[in-house]
């Protein structure tokens, strides 16, 4: 049996016919650069996640830069951030002029909320959390933390939409919450793609002003910026996809709801904290991971590891000094992404199961 990680091959022909519809439509009227479906998008996205206002960009690394550059954050100022996640979430904060400052991991893989007040300093601007793997930080903490302090707060919900905490949505809870719709996410364009949400009306100004290359009426340049709009087909697809959330999301919980009853005994399950969790991954905590990959490999099942680097240790950031960050050095030798994609079947899910466990089971006390 050949299990990739992600087929992200249209197999639905009703989801297939609709997706070239989309873009059959935007082939007609012609606009391909912010036409009609970005607004329809960007008022869908607004209304998910309970803000209003929200701009289309052209990917989540966009978003997270654009936002932080609209909130006004920039050489001088530290942001304090985790140091698990794809590298595009300090990148964004350095490319800023500003500071990124770790603050380790818990168990949950997001960033440790009772650790940050001991990392705010007088130059720290903002807090950017990342909702890691799709699960929710804990943004009541974080928000005490941040309205004691005076502290913006960004939301890195590039692999979180669709989580929530009740009716609170994952981006809805900060200054502003960024969004990706690469392939790879839930909600997924069939590209690149990204959004950022906020209430702020001036911040929403700048945003469209920053994504078209710093012009006011597509003409006079008001900030220095690069071209950040969302293509129009890209939109139009995502609106298809909107519809098949509800059903994608329920699918991946059904999956970790299989993963974990047959795992739990041999590898750490992602635990149930009371929120929401659209599981854009499934990720464990391994022993002897590096082992287990091999052994998965050979049985035909493609597994991640996201990220094997932490930030701090990349070799564009290593030079510069950090915090201990215990757990997160413990951690990142142990996670591992197994396959969770929505269209997988019973005999696959049960399969990843069986092998996981002839691993273990066949390890020498």
């Amino acid at each position: 049996m050949k299990i990739p990680y992600r087929d992200l091959s249209v197999k639905d022909l009703r989801r297939k016919r609709e997706l070239l519809a989309a873009v059959e439509k935007v082939l007609s009227h012609g606009r391909m650069i912010l036409g009609p479906e970005v607004g329809r998008f960007e008022q869908l996205m607004a209304d998910s996640c309970s803000k209003q206002y929200a701009v289309g960009v052209s990917s989540g690394t966009d978003a997270l830069y654009l936002a932080l550059r609209s909130l006004g954050v920039g050489p001088g100022d530290e942001v304090i951030t985790t140091p698990l996640s794809w590298i595009a979430t300090t990148n964004a904060i350095v490319q800023c002029g500003a500071e990124a400052v770790f603050v380790d991991i818990g168990e949950d893989l997001n960033i440790d909320a009772d650790l940050i007040s001991e990392a705010v300093t007088p130059r720290t601007r903002a807090i950017l959390p990342v909702h890691f793997t799709g699960r929710l930080c804990a943004m009541d903490t974080i928000l005490h933390i941040a309205g004691e302090r005076n502290l913006l707060v960004i939301e890195d919900a590039a692999q979180a939409f669709g989580a929530r905490r009740g009716e609170k949505q994952a981006g809805s809870f900060g200054h502003a919450g960024c969004f990706s719709m690469n392939p790879m996410k839930i909600w997924c364009a069939c590209g690149e793609a990204g959004a950022v949400v906020t209430d702020d009306r001036d911040v929403y100004e700048k945003l469209c002003t920053l994504r078209y290359a710093g012009t006011v009426n597509k003409e006079d340049c008001h900030y220095p910026s690069l071209n950040g709009r969302i293509d129009t087909v890209q939109a139009a697809m995502l609106l298809v996809d909107f519809n098949y959330l509800p059903e994608k999301i329920a699918r991946r919980q059904e999956i970790a709801r299989v993963y974990t009853e047959g795992l739990h005994d041999l590898v750490g399950c992602p635990r149930e904290d009371g929120s929401y969790h659209c599981y854009y991954s499934y990720t464990v905590l391994a022993e002897k991971r590096e082992k287990l990959v091999e052994h998965l490999s050979g049985k035909g099942i493609e597994t991640k590891v996201q990220h094997p680097i932490l930030i701090p240790y990349h070799t564009a950031y290593k030079d510069r000094t950090y915090p201990p960050l215990p757990v997160a050095e413990r951690l990142v030798n142990r996670i591992l992404c197994l396959p969770n994609q929505e269209d997988l079947s019973t005999e696959e899910i049960d399969y990843v199961i069986g092998s996981v466990r002839e691993f273990y089971e066949g390890q020498a006390p």
